[in-house]
């Protein structure tokens, strides 16, 4: 059983997964901080352009390395150069919204950026080659995002002197990393598979590199290593609920049962209309039921169950998205109030 001063959010929280539509960051800021009471998180609006996407902000954060967009993609350059400064420029401005509409709030304000490994495979060595390819590359890049997430966890403690900052790592990628799935350049072949030990170790040093500042692991797609993640010390994973499969139960169940906070991707990350999202209880009605098939203690739902979308709400229409973040509030009240 968990204790509840791990999880800074509380009970019957809700979130969002990182990303909202638009360019209008004060808008979105404004959203997320007006239906998110106990864990809103600093939106991400990629339609602004190269560098306020996932990748491209995190690029912007790494210390003493830099990236410039290349037609291929972010690519490792020798020197900050136009879209390392925008990148920077759109994050500082995210800050900015985020200060001023967190006025006041005390609590748990949720950070992304990705993650070592889906970095890695996203992010172009000179010659054109993912930095997956290459181990030293890889190491240089963990410590280079440990440092500056470091920084940037600082930055957010400074302007936000009472909120407590919980840091998401994006790993959509990480599945295919450890199954050797990541396409080169040419595309005729995949990345030789990355051993699970060496992927954790990894994993573990950025978990240790960012102290007490709870860390929420973020994976979208299917075959989410669960084990990996809990033993690389990650306080909670994120995941597509959707994409689970009877094979997922027991590594869900030695989650939970280890006390690992489980944020179930449960609403659509888009739909035609914001008013499909009528029902609370029924959205989260597949957790409730593998809870009951895992034998797991009811009253522990709302403590470690934080119900968000399935992923980001960037493909999402403005209303959709806020109604989205509503739907997953009211969601996580129906844990509290219905665990059975």
């Amino acid at each position: 059983m968990t204790d509840t001063w791990k999880f800074p959010w509380g009970p019957a929280a809700a979130t969002g997964v990182g990303s909202m539509p638009g360019e209008d960051v004060r808008e979105a800021a404004r959203i997320v901080t007006g239906t998110l009471e106990t864990l809103p998180f600093l939106p991400e609006l990629p339609a602004r352009g190269p560098g306020a996407d996932m990748t491209g902000r995190t690029a912007g954060l790494l210390a003493e390395l830099y990236a410039h967009l290349q037609p291929s993609g972010w690519r490792i350059a020798d020197r900050p150069g136009r879209d390392t400064r925008r990148a920077r420029a759109w994050l500082r401005e995210d800050l900015d919204a985020i200060e001023e509409f967190t006025q006041g709030y005390e609590g748990a304000l949720k950070v992304s950026a990705v993650g070592p490994w889906s970095l890695a495979a996203a992010l172009e060595r000179r010659n054109g080659e993912a930095m997956l390819g290459d181990s030293g590359a890889r190491r240089d890049l963990a410590a280079s995002l440990a440092e500056g997430l470091a920084a940037h966890l600082a930055e957010v403690r400074r302007r936000l002197p009472g909120v407590r900052p919980v840091l998401q790592l994006d790993e959509p990628s990480l599945p295919a990393v450890l199954s050797g799935r990541v396409p080169t350049a040419s595309g005729y072949r995949a990345h030789r598979a990355v051993d699970p030990a060496v992927a954790e170790e990894a994993l573990r040093g950025l978990i240790a590199a960012a102290g007490d500042t709870p860390v929420v692991v973020h994976c979208c797609a299917a075959e989410v290593p669960f084990g990996l993640l809990r033993g690389a010390g990650a306080t909670g994973i994120s995941f597509d609920a959707g994409l689970l499969t009877e094979r997922d139960d027991e590594a869900v169940g030695e989650a939970a049962e280890g006390g690992t906070a489980l944020f179930a991707g449960v609403v659509p990350g888009r739909g035609a209309e914001a008013e499909e999202l009528s029902d609370p209880a029924g959205t989260v009605g597949g957790v409730r039921s593998l809870w009951r098939r895992l034998g797991l203690s009811p009253g522990l739902l709302a403590e470690l169950v934080t119900p968000t979308p399935a992923c980001g709400l960037a493909g999402a229409s403005p209303g959709y998205a806020r109604a989205a973040l509503v739907h997953c509030a009211r969601a996580a009240r129906s844990l509290a109030d219905n665990p059975e």
